[in-house]
C-alpha cells in the first residue's frame, strides 16, 4: 500500500491561558487523517472548531502538543525551524483574504516571485521574473497584471494571484483555508475550477477548509468533520454526504441551501442546529457535541464516545444515525 503524502496521527494542539488559573483553550484535540498525492481531502466545521489551527499546525506555526504530522515520510511535529524549511516549500497556503496576505508595496509580479527569491535564491533574477509571470498566465491572469498592484485587482483576480503564488515553488500539497468564503458564488465556482485544473495537471494534493458543505461536496474526494476541535466523522465525502452518521454532520448538510423549492419546503421539517458553540477553554464532559444534540442521553454527559470505523470512514457518536432516521 502506497505511503500517503501526509499522514497525521492523534494531533493535539492545547493553548495554555494566562491568567486563568491554568485553563487550556483545546483548539485541536486528538484529529488523524491522511491525505494521499493528487487527493483532496474537506475539513469542515463552523467557526471556532479548530480548522484554522489545524492548518497552521500543520505548517508549523504554532506549536504541536501531542502527535504526529508525517509529510513524504518525515515527522515534521516537533521540528525545529531550520528543519521545518523542506515543509515550508512543499506545503503551501492559500489564505482567505488575498488582499490581506499579498504586500501592498510589491507588484503583482514581485508578490509571486517572492517564494522563489526565499527557496532558490541560486536563480537569476531575470528567471524568477519568468517563471512568475508563467504561473500568472497558468492562473489565467496575463502580464498586463504582473506591473499592477493588489489594490488595484478585484477580489477573485487577487486570489488568482495568491494560487500563483503558492505554486509557483512547486508545492506537493496546498492548504486552502476558506480561500473562496469572501468571493461571489460565480467567481468561487472560476477559482473551485481553476484548482481543479491544475490539480489534474500538477498532482497536488488539496487540503480545503470551508464551512461551506456545498463548497466542499463539489471538490473534496474525502471528509472531516470537526467539532471543537474533535473529529466528528470522517470518510469518503460521496459516502458521508448520502449517510452522514454523526447527527452534526447531518445538521451541516441540512443547513445547506437547495436550489428547489419543493426539496426546501420538504426539508422544513428537519431540525436545525440550535445553540451557541461551547467555549474551548471549557468544552462537555463526554461528547462535546451533547449540548446541542437533540439525540443526547445521560451517557453522553459521562463518556467520551470513541471514533467507531464504519465502511471507508469512521464516526463518534453513542447515538449514530441509522437508515431510518433518513
Amino acid at each position: 500500500m502506497t505511503e500517503p503524502l501526509l499522514d497525521v496521527r492523534s494531533l493535539t494542539v492545547h493553548f495554555p491561558v494566562r491568567g486563568r488559573g491554568g485553563a487550556v483553550l483545546r483548539a485541536v484535540d486528538d484529529v488523524s487523517f491522511s491525505v494521499g498525492a493528487g487527493e483532496t481531502l474537506g475539513v469542515v466545521g463552523e467557526s471556532g472548531c479548530g480548522k484554522s489551527t489545524l492548518a497552521r499546525a500543520l505548517l508549523g506555526l504554532v506549536p504541536v502538543t501531542a502527535g504526529s504530522i508525517r509529510f513524504a515520510g518525515r515527522d515534521y511535529a516537533r521540528a525545529d525551524e531550520r528543519s521545518l524549511q523542506p515543509l515550508r516549500r512543499a506545503v503551501r497556503m492559500v489564505f482567505q483574504d488575498p488582499l490581506a496576505s499579498l504586500n501592498p508595496r510589491f507588484t503583482v509580479r514581485q508578490c509571486v516571485r517572492e517564494p522563489l527569491d526565499v527557496f532558490e535564491p541560486g536563480l537569476a533574477a531575470r528567471e524568477r521574473d519568468r517563471q512568475a509571470v508563467a504561473m500568472l498566465e497558468r492562473v489565467g491572469l496575463g502580464t498586463a497584471f504582473a506591473e499592477r498592484y493588489p489594490h488595484e485587482l478585484s477580489g477573485g483576480q487577487n486570489q488568482r494571484v495568491s494560487i500563483a503564488r503558492a505554486l509557483v515553488a512547486g508545492p506537493r500539497l496546498v492548504i486552502c483555508d476558506e480561500a473562496v468564503s469572501a468571493l461571489d458564488v460565480s467567481i468561487q465556482a472560476q477559482i473551485l475550477n481553476l484548482l481543479a485544473d491544475i490539480q489534474r495537471d500538477t498532482g497536488i494534493a488539496l487540503l480545503f477548509i470551508s464551512h461551506d458543505l456545498s463548497v466542499v461536496r463539489h471538490v473534496s474526494r474525502h471528509l472531516l468533520v470537526l467539532y471543537l476541535g474533535r473529529t466528528m466523522e470522517r470518510g469518503v465525502a460521496r459516502s458521508v454526504f448520502a449517510h452522514p452518521r454523526h447527527p452534526y454532520t447531518r445538521s451541516l448538510i441540512d443547513a445547506v441551501p437547495v436550489p428547489d423549492p419543493a426539496i426546501e419546503r420538504a426539508r422544513a421539517a428537519a431540525p436545525a442546529l440550535v445553540g451557541e458553540l461551547p467555549s474551548p477553554l471549557a468544552p462537555p464532559s463526554g461528547c462535546v457535541f451533547r449540548t446541542r444534540c437533540p439525540r443526547a442521553s445521560q451517557l453522553c454527559g459521562i463518556t467520551p464516545p470513541p471514533l467507531v470505523p464504519a465502511g471507508d470512514g469512521a464516526f463518534a457518536c453513542h447515538h449514530p444515525l441509522e437508515d431510518v432516521d433518513r
